[in-house]
């Protein structure tokens, strides 16, 4: 726990160390001065987008408590994980450029002879307390002490599946450099990470660790880790480019038309690192559904397939309704009908986008059959009142 704080006189509750800080001093003056924050917030680009759950809390809660629907969000058996080593990474990569997904939104780039960490995340559970929160669905694939030296570790913002504090403080015992969002720095200072070691951005400013370019580019969601959300830390997307190599992590956001506008100003890029999963009716502001994830990527490659798409933001932890293998099987089914190429690696399993990418379908081997509700019914001959979507599981092939 961090010091008492007093949110109303003659009253003072305990503040976990989870929840950060808020922004203050020459921080919250710069965060005042930013082009993107009006009326005592951070601004979202076209506009104001819906943070919270839209429709009756009745309705959302009779979807998200379904005990059937619920059932449905796990696996039915043991994830695959790569059992990833020091042997896997310690050859640089023959192409120049590596990935490796850890889970969720966790990625280590090798690019241009260095490591770059996507919001790293090896706690079990993405909350501010380690006895209640959304638990890990499988484990991380190495320990964070193996995964070797880190040049720059680079989040995309606040929230607990994208900033974890066991993490940071672990990382902050490295050399590592932290590339965050404007307003971020302050929880990782609260962590331990010193200011010289904290490069701050705002949306569309860069900065050079070695011989690569990080770029804060746009996204459209929000911030908080608090009781109260003061929207006073920024949210964004991230473009890293080497002297060879360029790529995009979207960190979480819901589709918008920026993404044609970061494609021209910076790519076209050798893979992206799209989030696609943690999508719901509820809040389609704030989270893309996989069919809108392989748009985004179009747009990101001046609106040809291009590269390698990495699905991530899916199949580590349990934060929709939806099914837990759906952004899998969407994901393949929209980026096959543009003809996009999309890596589908186990946790841990490192694989080179200019190489041959890892296609199998591997988690229908621990999913239960999922309906494809995207896919236009399609009647199936001598079946009366059946439509092909009816019949097409994934799980039953």
């Amino acid at each position: 726990m961090a010091a008492f704080r007093s949110p109303s006189p003659g009253f003072s509750v305990p503040r976990p160390a989870a929840f950060g800080v808020d922004p203050s001093g020459e921080r919250m003056a710069r965060i005042r001065r930013s082009p993107h924050f009006r009326d005592g917030v951070f601004q979202n680009p076209g506009g104001t987008a819906r943070t919270r759950p839209s429709g009756s809390a009745a309705e959302f809660a009779k979807t998200y408590f379904d005990k059937e629907a619920r059932q449905r969000r796990s696996p039915r058996g043991t994830v695959p994980v790569h059992a990833t080593t020091l042997a896997d990474l310690a050859q640089p990569p023959a192409t120049g450029l590596r990935l490796t997904w850890m889970g969720h939104s966790s990625v280590l780039a090798e690019i241009d002879g260095q490591r770059v960490l996507f919001d790293p995340v090896w706690g079990e559970r993405c909350s501010p307390v380690p006895f209640a929160g959304p638990k890990r669905l499988h484990p991380v694939p190495l320990p964070l002490a193996a995964l070797g030296p880190v040049d720059v570790v680079v989040i995309s913002h606040d929230h607990y599946d994208h900033l974890d504090m066991p993490t940071i403080k672990a990382l902050a015992g490295t050399d590592t450099l932290f590339a965050v969002p404007l307003g971020v720095g302050g929880h990782l200072e609260h962590w331990g990470v010193s200011p010289d070691r904290l490069r701050e951005l705002d949306w569309h400013e860069s900065t050079r660790v070695g011989g690569l370019t990080l770029t804060a580019t746009p996204a459209r969601h929000f911030c908080g880790r608090g009781l109260r959300n003061t929207q006073h830390t920024l949210w964004v997307s991230w473009v890293v480019a080497g002297p060879e190599h360029r790529v995009y992590h979207s960190g979480d956001t819901g589709y918008f038309d920026g993404f044609r506008d970061i494609g021209a100003a910076h790519g076209p890029f050798d893979a992206t690192m799209i989030q696609l999963g943690a999508y719901a009716e509820f809040w389609p502001d704030i989270h893309m559904t996989p069919e809108e994830g392989v748009r985004a990527h179009l747009d990101l490659q001046g609106g040809r397939p291009h590269g390698a798409l990495l699905p991530i933001h899916w199949g580590t932890f349990n934060l929709a309704p939806h099914p837990w293998a759906e952004p899998g099987e969407w994901t393949k089914d929209a980026a096959e009908e543009v003809g996009q190429a999309v890596a589908f690696p186990c946790p841990g399993e490192p694989f080179e986008p200019a190489g041959e990418l890892p296609g199998q379908a591997w988690w229908r081997a621990v999913s239960g059959p999922i309906a494809r509700p995207w896919r236009r019914p399609r009647i199936v001959e001598g079946v009366a009142g059946t439509s092909r979507s009816d019949l097409d599981l994934a799980g039953e092939r």
